[in-house]
């Protein structure tokens, strides 16, 4: 029987109750399923789990050569619990002959809904106005609506266009830029295409949905958050290193923005020394986008339907599958 090992989390009554679905469902699939929990993460203890493994369900720890050389020939899967990949090394997972996939769009609901979520904290001033109270005054500040509203979004995958959605019910008037997709395709989706700059200059709320890629570094900069209105707020709900986190805190320090939202960060977590903490305009939240007992079950779900098709030899979705080029060697 296929046997995949779950490196997800650590134990708690929830993701012991997950587990325990998990488990079921990987039966009902014909997977032998086990669960590896951890107090703390190292090279050597994925090595240990998985090199009896035919497949690995794991995390956003660093994946390279130094462990796929280490693993054997039976491990021949593994998938990213979530969609983002830019830890593990994909050029050095194919040397190896090893597939790496993600569960593409099971967490997008709830990202979605955080990133919303964080759009209106930072718009209605959440942080300064929780501030005003706790410090024992009643001052009242002025924030904004997003009905009928210019919304940017950076990445118009699963996740944006659910925030598009999502934001259907204020009218908003949705820009989105994203690469992969042309005009049309962007406006059968009920979006204008739109440049970084025009985004940034118009936009009364922007959120940032890219991966995190050589290309994607600092994407948001100094010079894009200059073209901000003094009104619009920005979130970020992909990766930390999207955003460049000391032009931000900048801008948010001179309150040149209005404020922003961020659940990733270039460090996790935060470090003590971070120039965003201590700001008054802006959210900070970690990394709990896809922490939803929905996403949870969605994501170990798909994780154990894509090693199922794997090993069956099925067609998997390419919005799944990382690097195809070696999927011949590594279900052979």
């Amino acid at each position: 029987m296929i046997r995949v090992v779950s490196l997800y989390a650590s134990r708690s009554p929830m993701y012991d109750e997950l587990n325990r679905r998990a488990s079921a469902y990987a039966a009902d699939l014909g997977l032998e399923y086990a669960w590896a929990p951890h107090d703390g993460y190292s090279d050597e203890y994925a090595i240990e789990q998985l090199k009896d493994a035919d497949a690995g369900i794991i995390d956003v720890d660093p994946f390279d050569r130094k462990i796929f050389s280490q693993l054997g020939s039976r491990c021949r899967l593994l998938v990213r619990y979530g969609v983002g990949f830019d830890a593990v090394s994909l050029t050095d997972a194919t040397e190896a002959g090893i597939a790496i996939a993600r569960t593409a769009g099971a967490n997008a609901e709830s990202v979605a809904e955080m990133a919303l979520a964080l759009i209106m904290a930072a718009k209605r001033q959440l942080i300064l106005n929780q501030s005003i109270v706790d410090a024992g005054r009643w001052d009242h500040n002025v924030g904004g609506e997003l009905l009928g509203k210019k919304v940017g979004i950076l990445g118009f995958g699963a996740i944006g266009r659910r925030l598009a959605c999502l934001l259907g019910c204020f009218d908003a008037e949705i820009y989105a830029h994203d690469p992969n997709l042309d005009e049309a395709a962007i406006a059968d989706l009920g979006a204008r295409q739109a440049d970084l700059e025009t985004i940034f200059s118009e936009c009364d709320a922007i959120s940032v949905h890219v991966p995190y890629l050589p290309a994607t570094h600092h994407l948001v900069d100094a010079r894009l958050l200059s073209l901000m209105k003094p009104d619009a707020v920005i979130v970020c709900t992909s990766r930390g290193n999207v955003v460049d986190e000391d032009a931000l805190a900048e801008v948010l320090r001179e309150r040149r923005i209005l404020g922003a939202g961020l659940d990733v960060f270039a460090r996790e977590p935060l470090p003590m020394e971070s120039p965003l903490r201590g700001l008054d305009n802006v959210v900070l939240t970690p990394h709990v986008s896809a922490q939803t007992t929905d996403a949870l079950w969605n994501i170990y779900r798909r994780a154990l339907e894509v090693a199922a098709d794997f090993f069956a030899g099925r067609e998997l979705d390419r919005a799944d599958l990382l690097n195809p080029e070696c999927l011949e060697k590594a279900q052979s």
